[in-house]
């Protein structure tokens, strides 16, 4: 018995599978939109959390690159939907099992309901006490993480998205791989370790990354400390939240996902023969 499926029986896999994300409710794709959001932030959560008193760059990018995985790993078991994932309709869309406005309808729903699921971790973590690790430390660095995504130039912060979710999308494909819980998470963990390592750029987890710098700011007791410690905050602000990374990191997100999306079709559905011909 194969333990496997092949790299066609993958791409042919999804394109079934976004056949149910082009048409499934918007309430359950909302539902199961802020349950995923909910899941990558509380990893963001946990790696901060983890890393925030620790100076050497290379080990917090290790650590983070060791933990983040398992947040991807969580949407996969549990069939969460996640924007980054679904960028990869593209397959079914380049199959003629859905239309173009369906697959919009479904990136904006599970968009903005994965944003929903990362402000309630954000919320929470910000404002009922779980930065105050440290004496607030874990605060300050949560601001100071969010306040360094705030200053990427556009076109940087497009690259590394676009890398960012070309290997994402290779973790969930790779995921499709196995017909086991554990073979599905060790086949999206390297994938994932490896952007989280290189410091490319995941929409959905920016959206409580920075989200959850920006909640900190609002925390008096936070921003006194941030000042005494030399942090400067000046960068961290909606608006460049917005313009210098979550609009660019998305746009990158989606290239990366449509490539691959594109190289999958082309290379094992395109010239594919017919079922029972």
């Amino acid at each position: 018995m194969e333990l496997s499926f092949s790299p066609a029986d993958i791409a042919s896999r999804y394109a079934e599978i976004g056949v149910g994300k082009a048409t499934r409710s918007s309430a359950q794709l909302a539902v199961l939109g802020i349950l995923a959001g909910t899941l990558i932030a509380l990893g963001g959560a946990a790696t901060n959390t983890v890393v925030y008193g620790i100076q050497d760059t290379w080990t917090i990018k290790l650590i983070c690159g060791l933990l983040f995985p398992f947040g991807l790993g969580m949407v996969v078991i549990m069939g969460a939907e996640l924007f980054t994932g679904n960028c990869l309709m593209g397959i079914t869309l380049l199959e003629k099992k859905c239309s173009f406005l369906q697959m919009i309808r479904s990136w904006v729903v599970v968009y903005l309901a994965n944003f929903a699921g990362s402000l309630l971790v954000a919320g929470s973590c910000a404002w009922f006490g779980q930065m105050d690790l440290g004496g607030g430390q874990l605060a300050v660095y949560t601001m100071k993480v969010a306040a360094a995504k705030c200053t990427l130039p556009f076109q940087n912060a497009l690259v590394l998205g676009f890398f960012c979710n070309l290997l994402v999308c290779l973790g969930v494909l790779m995921a499709l791989s196995a017909k086991d819980s554990a073979g599905k998470i060790i086949s999206a963990y390297l994938p994932v370790a490896f952007f989280v390592m290189c410091g490319f750029e995941h929409c959905v987890a920016n959206m409580y990354y920075i989200s959850a710098g920006l909640l900190a700011k609002t925390v008096p007791a936070y921003t006194q400390l941030a000042g005494e410690m030399g942090v400067d905050l000046s960068s961290l602000t909606v608006s460049n939240f917005l313009i210098s990374n979550l609009i660019p990191v998305t746009i990158g997100n989606i290239l990366g996902g449509l490539v691959l999306a594109w190289i999958m079709w082309f290379i094992h559905l395109k010239d594919r023969e017919p079922v029972g011909v």
